[in-house]
């Protein structure tokens, strides 16, 4: 039986996730900064602020953010890490990692940026304090990979963030999805002109593994404690995973 995986709610090859995944990103790279804001509020950036406030990393700290994207949390890694450390942004999509690129030079930070796979990094073992990747997990088409790889490239002493989308609170959970599903498109569809790919947003996070179950997979790729923190009732999850 050939091997499938998930694209939002249809079930599909690895590649052809692959190949749609780029195309969604390609389409809203130019509005997703004002799609992330109208969506969740602005709450988006108290999140990753909150995942970089607990994140351990100091002056001199090297830092791999995958799916870094435009460039937020990287941006905030590297006030952090100040000039003694090393930021490295990182997507698999060429428009988005454009983007953060740009938007990371608008604010005066020269980053070193990297177009590649969060399956199969191309860093050596034991090269980074903190590895993150924020809001992208749930794309990545075998999630268990790139965990094991997050974990390789972490020193002993390291920690890996997982800032994503995950199961909200049951008396919650009818509300949210009329949001998700009525909401979301309308405004893909208004601000982006695209309300394809937001109907998959709001199918992607209801098919991601919720809370335990990450934290269960992070547990197997490696991790030697995780430990994950709720926020927005669970809508949000940020999980923390160590290697000793």
């Amino acid at each position: 039986m050939s091997e499938t995986t998930n694209f939002g709610y249809e079930q599909v090859a690895p590649d052809e996730k692959t190949r749609r995944v780029r195309g969604v990103f390609d389409s809203v790279a130019g509005k997703y900064d004002l799609m992330n804001d109208l969506m969740s509020a602005g709450l988006h950036r108290a999140w990753k602020r909150f995942a970089v406030g607990i994140s351990g990393v100091r002056p001199g700290s090297r830092v791999l953010d995958l799916a870094g994207g435009t460039g937020d949390l990287a941006r905030r890694f590297a006030q952090r890490a100040g000039p003694r450390g090393v930021v490295v942004h990182t997507d698999i999509n060429g428009a988005m990692l454009a983007a953060g690129r740009d938007k990371l030079l608008d604010a005066g930070l020269l980053l070193p940026t990297v177009q590649c796979d969060a399956e199969a990094l191309p860093f050596r073992d034991r090269s980074f304090d903190c590895v993150s990747i924020g809001f992208g997990l749930r794309n990545v088409t075998r999630k268990e990979r790139a965990l094991a790889e997050m974990c390789r490239v972490l020193l002993p002493g390291g920690v890996a963030l997982v800032l994503e989308f995950s199961r909200i609170a049951p008396p919650l959970a009818r509300a949210y999805d009329w949001y998700s599903f009525n909401v979301l498109p309308r405004l893909g569809r208004i601000i982006a002109n695209d309300e394809a790919s937001y109907r998959y947003l709001a199918e992607s996070i209801r098919v991601h593994p919720d809370q335990e179950e990450l934290k269960s997979m992070m547990e197997h790729a490696g991790f030697d404690r995780v430990d994950y923190h709720n926020l927005a009732a669970g809508a949000v999850a940020l999980h923390v995973g160590r290697v000793w």
